[in-house]
């Protein structure tokens, strides 16, 4: 699970970036006076909480004019939790207008003094509870939508607009009976569309032209909301597109036709009859609350791929509205089984019917375990959230994710059952035995638990951090955990891992590698990309190792081999250059403080990727802060923090470089296995760590790779070096 479960329709929105307030508006170069007017069509009036024109500060405070979210079919001035909102609507006149009568709807804002009209009439009016808020040149406006954290999931303001605008001054009932839909005013607006001549475009100049993007189109006049939205911004960048994009060749990702994958969790994998089943989680638009949907792709050798019809689709009959994270188990009978997370029900099955796996069966019982209401057995015992289930002997176990003990510290809550319907609640399965293991805000949610070696492990995630395990004993139905491992560090993007094991006893994991690009370039260009398959085992000492399969060697091609170098100053590798290769090389630290791998590096060094080893600090670094010039790529510390929503130029501490812990033995060189798949990079040491970014420079030069130390000198030997063959991808997913 990636997302709360409770989700909404895609966002519909025109975001803009304010270029700069004219000097005559802002003496200080902040906006806090003003009046949004728009004039708007909604297209039903049961719809609920979208916004018909935004101003927000990034990652702050916005004020909007929003249409049904607290009262039904009443407008209100929203603000970020109702700070300037008067929550009792009931008295306000609920809106009658069609999809094609416009009405005029402003908000005023004077001081702590909101005012609202709708036609130049007084609708209501009152004193905020908060403080005003300013907005600056970093602000966006948007039109469909009530805030831009929103615009991954919605609710949108569904309907047309003929004319938006907004002033700086608050405006009064007799200014407002003055303006007509496009045409001029006295006072100016800072800011006007009218949507005239099929285009997006703010009369006044104040910002440059918007973007259309997915299902919102400029006909006749008007602005026309239907679920895309449209986009301009300072510092957005060119327009890109599938086409224009670079895309990894040989890694598993989401088809053109699953568009954002977000999430994109790996799910319910098996090995069965000689096949690799990968299954994900994506969005299919075509549905309603977001079209959670569990895609399958299957390989006989992890290399080449063929997507199947999708594995699991909400259907309008389920109690479920959607398919979130859950695994695959086998039945006492033998049989394929997956277990699944239903959006607003509960943990849901289904029982394959052909040993190919592409037709599943819902068991009429579903939901197996239910979310527990109130005042039923289990409400505020546990919640009901991503889901394992396993036979254990006699019996089928299931974990549920995301709880936690009263004092505090992670768990998965248990359950038994010996007929998959009747359940009885064993309690919390673990207790994470120390606190230093993890950080403050740290959940245990996308179980996944297995034997490794002699131990068991259970490997989640923590949605603030990502990809992680702990190692420990299974007894008496009870984890002990006696190890924490992470997969994943601050700035890395290795998120929601699921496992299998397959015919040779290797247990094989994958991950969503979530996307550093704003949510604008990833709507427009498609994403969701899985790591490479890893295998993961325990050392004869108990320790993680980490490898990638051998099944990829046979995409090697064009192997170059460099001879032994001693290198401090930048020392390109000869001949070695590509975005898509294998590199592998031994390094000895020598007197070097510092010792730098750069990849995707340009002739002038404009931009370069750093892989990074520090002896003293025993740790290998990914650095990007040279990554690239592009201001749509976002790098921080959490792998969901920017939700793609933002710009570079909105984040005042990004975190462009993460590290993790490598402590080598004396004597023992570094051993690194460095792939480079478009923008996937994927970096091995030693077969006991794995760093994993996204990297998109902007340059197509971005193909060197060079060497250098800082403090010393360093020498590397057994560089070795070839260019990889894409993958073969077969998209049956319209049927066999």
């Amino acid at each position: 699970m990636t997302i709360p479960p409770r989700i909404a329709r895609p966002a519909a929105a025109l975001l803009i970036s304010l270029a700069w307030l004219p000097a005559a508006f802002a003496v200080d170069k902040e906006l806090r006076d003003k009046t949004l007017v728009v004039w708007a069509a909604p297209a039903d009036l049961e719809q609920k909480g979208g916004g018909a024109l935004t101003l927000q500060r990034p990652g702050e405070g916005f004020d909007s004019v929003v249409f049904g979210e607290l009262a039904p079919a009443r407008w209100m001035a929203g603000s970020e939790f109702f700070r300037r909102t008067r929550a009792e609507q009931s008295a306000w006149p609920a809106e009658t207008a069609g999809p094609e009568t416009f009405a005029q709807i402003a908000v005023a804002y004077s001081g702590k003094h909101v005012s609202i009209y709708r036609d130049a009439k007084l609708y209501a009016e009152y004193e905020m509870d908060g403080e005003p808020a300013s907005f600056d040149d970093s602000s966006f406006v948007l039109l469909g939508l009530r805030h831009i954290e929103l615009a991954v999931a919605g609710p949108v303001f569904r309907g047309q607009v003929e004319d938006a605008r907004i002033y700086p001054v608050a405006l009064d009932a007799d200014a407002l009976a003055g303006l007509k839909p496009d045409q001029p005013s006295d006072p100016k607006p800072l800011a006007w569309w009218t949507f005239a001549d099929g285009e997006v475009e703010d009369v006044m100049g104040t910002f440059p032209t918007a973007r259309l993007i997915g299902a919102a189109s400029v006909e006749d006049g008007r602005l026309r909301l239907d679920g895309g939205y449209a986009l301009v911004g300072k510092g957005l960048g060119p327009a890109r597109s599938r086409e224009t994009e670079d895309w990894p060749s040989y890694h598993v990702t989401a088809l053109p036709s699953e568009g954002l994958a977000r999430p994109y969790d790996a799910n319910g994998c098996i090995y069965w009859k000689g096949k690799y089943h990968l299954m994900y989680i994506y969005q299919d638009p075509k549905l309603p609350h977001g079209g959670h949907s569990w895609g399958h792709a299957v390989s006989t050798d992890l290399v080449d791929w063929t997507f199947l019809p999708p594995a699991l689709v909400p259907a309008p009959e389920d109690p479920d509205v959607g398919i979130f994270s859950g695994n695959a188990f086998i039945n006492r009978d033998g049989v394929p089984m997956l277990c699944w997370f239903g959006v607003d029900a509960g943990v849901c099955v289904a029982t394959a019917e052909d040993d190919d796996l592409i037709r599943w069966k819902k068991h009429p019982n579903n939901p197996v375990i239910p979310m527990p209401k109130e005042g039923e057995p289990g409400h505020g015992v546990y919640t009901v959230w991503d889901p394992y289930l396993w036979l254990e002997g006699d019996d089928y176990i299931c974990l549920l994710g995301g709880n936690k003990l009263p004092n505090g510290k992670d768990t998965l809550y248990a359950m038994k059952s010996r007929d998959l319907v009747a359940w009885e609640p064993i309690g919390p399965f673990f207790e994470h035995p120390d606190l230093a293991w993890t950080t403050d805000g740290e959940d245990c949610s996308c179980p996944d638990f297995f034997k490794l070696g002699d131990k068991r492990a259970l490997l989640c995630i923590s949605h603030k951090v990502g990809g992680r395990m702990y190692i420990g004993r299974y007894e008496d139905g009870r984890f002990l955990p006696e190890k924490h491992v992470r997969m994943n560090w601050p700035g890395g993007q290795f998120f929601a891992p699921e496992s299998l094991l397959d015919d040779k006893g290797r247990r094989i994991v994958w991950a969503w590698v979530t996307d550093p690009r704003t949510l604008p370039t990833q709507q427009a260009t498609g994403s969701g990309v899985q790591s490479l398959p890893r295998v993961i085992d325990l050392d004869a000492d108990g320790n993680l190792t980490i490898k990638p399969v051998a099944e990829l060697e046979r995409l090697r091609r064009d192997p170059r081999t460099v001879a032994d170098l001693s290198f401090a100053a930048e020392t390109a590798l000869p001949g070695v250059r590509g975005d898509r290769m294998e590199l592998a090389m031994e390094i000895t630290p020598g007197s070097a403080e510092e010792v730098v791998v750069s990849v995707r590096r340009t002739p002038d060094g404009s931009e370069t990727t750093a892989i990074v080893y520090r002896p003293g600090s025993r740790t290998l670094a990914i650095d990007c802060s040279k990554s690239t010039t592009r201001e749509d790529v976002v790098y921080t510390v959490g792998p969901l923090d920017t939700g793609g929503i933002l710009r570079g130029a909105d984040y005042k501490r990004p975190k462009d470089s993460f590290e993790a812990p490598l402590e080598l033995a004396p004597g023992e060189p570094l051993r690194l296995r460095i792939f480079l798949d478009g923008p996937m990079l994927e970096v091995f040491a030693n077969d006991r760590q794995c760093l994993t970014q996204q990297v998109f420079p902007e340059s197509r030069e971005a193909l060197g790779v060079s060497l250098a130390a800082k403090g010393g000198t360093a020498s590397a030997s057994a560089i070795r070096a070839w260019d990889m063959a894409p993958a073969k991808f077969i998209d049956r997913k319209g049927g066999l």
